[in-house]
């Protein structure tokens, strides 16, 4: 078999497939009037993952389905099978027999449609099990049949085949068949077995979904946990027969309630491998509200008795103020307050809960918080506290609100660049009721014929940002008799030479970048192949962007303007095209809480667009004596365009809220294999985050799976924790490691141990084990590159916390708050060290840290050609007690 090598050392020749792998990864793409359809995946495609199960194209989210049956791991998924954004769920199929390499199947249960093409059933998550004993009476002697429990979403009224009547947009729980083994399958005709929540939430039909089902043989029955999303409820079911269910209890509130609850699961294992002693863990996914933002993963730890889930003591967490110095609780009035508020929030920016047109602000304390809903979303300002000393350890505070990060290069007014139009019509002015044809462009599609906006179009929510009185808008549907976003078509300048070294431009609209399906974007031509692209923030309020072109400068060049997308914000805005001396720099959008010393931003958060106020927790200790001030900005019109912060208090420990099952911003969904042979429990989760899932630079396919961990509970510091590894079959992939320290080796900062670029590549491991000594961080630079991408992975020993840095990592203009640190606490060892066990893939890092009871994932987007790999020190020496670097073949290589 031959392999595709991710790593190489320079002293050794680079194999022909990773020169294909180079040679597929071009920055640019030829551009043509038919430029439209993606090819079948070569695996090799730029950001293609070499480790972990993606589909060969479209978009998929959930692991769906997993179960183990006659030598085959089954991984359902949701899947995408008509695009590369979410619509027309199906369940996708894949099996392995190693948890390593998978095969991709076809679709086993596909969106259904009627003969116009409208859809009347999505298949949402669930899960599978092989009914071995044909309790369901769906199996043959010789052939148990494999059942899938899903959730059923019927977008319209309906009446079904059986004579079910069905409301729109009902989530109800369905069942389908396999005899065999699960490549083709057959609904129940019953369907749905569950077509509402139990009594009491009979209401919530919109969000009643995600069933996982087992057998719990203690009493010979199947349990089905599935969730009420908005209500933060698990509730559990039992049926001796898959068909007939019977509710038994239910579970939650409880730890994480920042965002809905989804796909629950339910297992049990030994505690340190003890089989006399045992310890269920209930799971529960949650968006948004994860450590690191948006989604995330949670479990608890206690006992199921057959009927209800009771969590241990300490697996549960309250949402009281933690123990400390109070900076603010906002209950006394804003004179008596000592804070300084500016603009609209002068006066105001106090409230009791909801403001009129607001609803849902929760999971605050007292009476008051700080709340920028003044006159709606458009109100903006700031509210800056005295200025404090540092004390302790950590500041907690609650935020909510808009997630609209601090953007550091961003500047509070807009101040419109210097420089030239590039060529006529670059601003979009002109007579009234003139085309876009008639001030110069070349239009396609719905654009042909149309009249330049001048703001708003109809319904659409209010444009603003933009120069003088026009500019394009392709929000023009409803002016067509279509959608406003049901419009496509390009708009493309006349030829201008490029002659400064910036392209400064506005721009707005949807986040649908170019080189994906459905693109809403505006790109740069040189020599007809497309070497820019920029898009919209999902926001109607235009703002500055700009392109360095220097290396153009003196080339013949076109901008086009494209939009090929019909969903929502499915459209582009942009204005004012100029050549500049120097970048156009964007105004400030932010909603957030900031934490300055000596006047500069030094912590910043914001919220995770939801009106749930949730605990959030700065590491301070290297400030402690410093003085400092708290700001909160809300800069923001857009939706969602506020902040909401309440209880700011100085601890000696961070606010604990949920036992997060990963650390990292880019591990969702996950659940555990039924069935798994010798009782092992596995499980992996969707690679992404519904922060950005669908504006990631990927394509054809958009979306895919972690790596596969195994699970397993141990005591550590005196509490039991949730433990994962790699699954040992990940060591297959290992070929002769490139790197190996014969030798204890003390690094002081500047050292260039690794820094020659003698060991470089995509794909790799690293197992390491790092004292920090006198150093305040210690780690590694992984995918560093010649334009200054890196992506840090390390201990910062001051704060006692593991950490993934993808702040510089690659391409990340596609959402403002991809680029940030992710970290997790972590004690050193008794030996005063950490070990580190690091996953690098073309797109992704992974890091197993302690004994595996802090795991961080995170996705990365770094160019091809960034392969450099460094250790690093700050402020002394570290030693480094031991390190090995692995080349991993890639599990595409027979592809």
């Amino acid at each position: 078999m031959k392999h595709h090598f991710f790593l190489k050392n320079r002293l050794t020749l680079i194999t022909l497939a990773s020169l294909a792998l180079l040679a597929g990864c071009d920055n640019s793409d030829d551009y043509s009037e038919n430029h439209s359809s993606h090819q079948q995946s070569s695996y090799l495609e730029k950001y293609r993952p070499q480790l972990q199960f993606t589909a060969a194209k479209n978009w998929q989210n959930d692991p769906n389905g997993m179960v183990y049956f006659d030598g085959e791991y089954h991984l359902f998924y949701q899947y995408n099978p008509n695009g590369n954004s979410w619509g027309d769920l199906s369940w996708g199929h894949a099996v392995s027999r190693d948890l390593v390499h998978w095969e991709e199947l076809p679709v086993a249960l596909p969106v259904e449609k009627d003969a116009d093409g409208n859809v009347t059933q999505m298949y949402f998550s669930g899960s599978a099990v092989v009914d071995f004993n044909n309790s369901s009476g769906f199996g043959k002697a010789d052939r148990p049949a494999m059942v899938a429990m899903y959730t059923s979403y019927y977008p319209t009224d309906m009446t079904l085949d059986n004579g079910k009547t069905i409301a729109a947009g009902t989530q109800a729980q369905s069942i389908a068949y396999s005899l065999d083994k699960g490549r083709t399958w057959t609904q129940y005709e019953d369907n749905p077995v569950i077509p509402l929540p139990p009594a009491g939430y009979e209401s919530q039909f919109k969000e009643f979904r995600d069933p996982k089902i087992f057998w719990y043989a203690p009493e010979n029955k199947w349990i089905m946990v599935a969730v009420i999303a908005t209500q933060h409820k698990a509730v559990f079911y039992s049926s001796t027969d898959l068909r007939d269910w019977n509710f038994m209890s239910e579970f939650g509130p409880a730890n994480a309630v920042g965002g809905v609850w989804e796909c629950p699961d339910l297992f049990e294992l030994p505690v340190d491998g003890d089989s006399n002693n045992k310890k269920w863990v209930m799971v529960i996914n949650i968006n948004p509200g994860g450590p690191a933002g948006g989604s995330g993963n949670q479990y608890f730890i206690g006992h199921f008795d057959g009927e209800r889930f009771t969590p241990d003591d300490d697996s549960v967490f309250n949402g009281e103020a933690p123990v400390g110095s109070l900076i603010a609780d906002f209950e006394e009035s804003e004179s008596e307050s000592g804070w300084t508020a500016t603009k609209d929030l002068q006066g105001a920016y106090l409230s009791k809960g909801d403001r009129a047109g607001q609803s849902g602000v929760s999971q605050y304390l007292g009476e008051q918080l700080v709340n920028t809903f003044v006159n709606g979303d458009a109100s903006v300002g700031s509210v800056t506290s005295p200025a404090f000393k540092i004390t302790d350890r950590y500041i907690n505070l609650l935020v909510g609100g808009g997630n609209h990060p601090r953007n550091p290069d961003a500047v509070e007014d807009s101040v419109p660049p210097s420089g030239d139009l590039l060529f006529a019509g670059a601003d979009f002015e002109g007579e009234d009721g003139a085309t876009y044809d008639d001030i110069g462009w070349t239009s396609s599609g719905d654009f042909v014929g149309q009249v330049v906006a001048s703001g708003t179009i109809a319904t659409q929510q209010q444009v603003s940002g933009f120069m003088g009185r026009k500019l394009v808008n392709s929000y023009f549907g409803e002016l067509v008799g279509k959608g406003g976003d049901a419009v496509t078509g390009t708009l493309t300048s006349a030829n201008f030479t490029i002659n400064k070294p910036y392209i400064n431009f506005l721009i707005g609209g949807g986040n649908h970048p170019y080189g994906a399906e459905g693109a809403a974007a505006v790109v740069l031509l040189v020599d007809d192949k497309v070497v820019r692209s920029a898009t919209g923030s999902d926001s109607e309020s235009l703002n500055w962007t700009h392109w360095d072109v220097q290396e153009y400068q003196g080339k013949s060049a076109r901008i086009m303007i494209v939009d090929e997308n019909t969903g929502g914000y499915g459209h582009i805005l942009a204005d004012q095209f100029m050549a500049g001396d120097e970048p156009a720099q964007p105004v400030s959008t932010e909603t957030t809480v900031n934490l300055l010393v000596d006047g500069k931003v030094v912590y910043s958060e914001t919220g995770d667009n939801s009106e749930t106020l949730g605990w959030r927790s700065w590491n301070v200790a290297a400030l402690k004596g410093e003085m400092a001030q708290i700001r909160i900005v809300d800069n923001s019109t857009a939706g969602f365009g506020h902040v909401l912060v309440d209880h700011i208090i100085q601890s000696d420990r961070p606010k604990q809220i949920a036992n997060w099952g990963d650390f990292g911003s880019d591990f969702y969904a996950a659940v555990t294999w039924n069935d798994a042979p010798d009782g092992k429990r596995y499980w992996l989760g969707w690679m992404s985050n519904w922060n950005y899932a669908g504006s990631i630079p990927t394509t054809p396919w958009r979306g895919g799976q972690t790596l596969v961990r195994e699970l397993s509970l141990q005591t550590i510091d005196n509490k039991i924790r949730l433990v994962q590894t790699p699954v040992d079959a990940l060591k297959s992939l290992r070929d002769n490691a490139l790197f190996t320290l014969s030798e204890e080796k003390v690094v002081a900062p500047g050292d260039t141990l690794l820094a020659d670029g003698q060991v470089q590549g995509q794909v790799y491991e690293i197992e390491a084990e790092l004292q920090p000594g006198s150093a305040s961080e210690a780690g590694f630079k992984v995918r560093t590159g010649s334009h200054g991408e890196e992506t840090l992975v390390g201990y910062d020993a001051a704060a006692g916390e593991v950490f993934i840095d993808r702040t510089k990592s690659g391409a990340n203009a596609f959402n403002s708050g991809f680029a940030a640190r992710h970290s997790a606490p972590l004690p050193l060892s008794d030996d005063a060290s950490v070990a580190l066990r690091i996953i690098v893939d073309t797109s992704s890092v992974t890091v197993f840290s302690g004994k595996g009871e802090v795991v961080l994932t995170d996705q990365i987007f770094p160019e091809p050609t960034s392969q450099g790999i460094e250790i690093y020190s700050k402020g002394g020496d570290i030693n480094v007690k031991s390190l090995t670097i692995w080349p991993l073949k890639s599990i595409w290589a027979d592809k």
